[in-house]
């Protein structure tokens, strides 16, 4: 069994910005010595996420946002911000229900991932970051 360690670096907008990084994964993956195995997605960070989902304007740019103001809204009063004179609690809840890593199976360099299917980063932070995606590839 091999294990291969890859990143990438992000550059993210504010407040629920939504970005596919399957094709960034895919290029690794194909740069790699792994014919077969799992690749581990994973963001350092308590304000990020992975996930995935259909990458298409009206799911991604409104649906997913909207979803997550009504349960996480930026605007609340969380405890965080005292604590720690900022303001990305909500960032940092988002994170912690959405996770910071994923992994995905790939066969023959090749993500096995659903037709309409992308991997996507969330920043969920208050200001603009550029963020390193980290990626740890398994298998033979």
């Amino acid at each position: 069994m091999t294990v291969e360690f890859y990143n990438f670096d992000l550059k993210t907008k504010a407040y629920c910005d939504i970005i596919d990084i399957t094709s960034q994964v895919q290029e690794k993956i194909k740069k790699s010595n792994i014919n077969d195995g799992i690749v581990n997605v994973h963001i350092a960070g308590s304000t990020g996420a992975i996930s995935t989902v259909e990458f298409e304007p009206g799911l991604v740019k409104k649906d997913i946002e909207e979803f997550l103001e009504s349960i996480i809204p930026y605007n609340a009063n969380y405890k965080h911000h005292r604590t720690w004179g900022d303001h990305n609690g909500a960032g940092h809840l988002r994170s912690f229900l959405l996770k910071t890593s994923q992994t995905f199976p790939f066969k023959n360099k090749k993500l096995l991932l659903g037709t309409w299917q992308q991997i996507i980063f969330l920043e969920n932070d208050e200001k603009p970051r550029t963020r390193k995606i980290y990626l740890t590839l398994i298998g033979e």
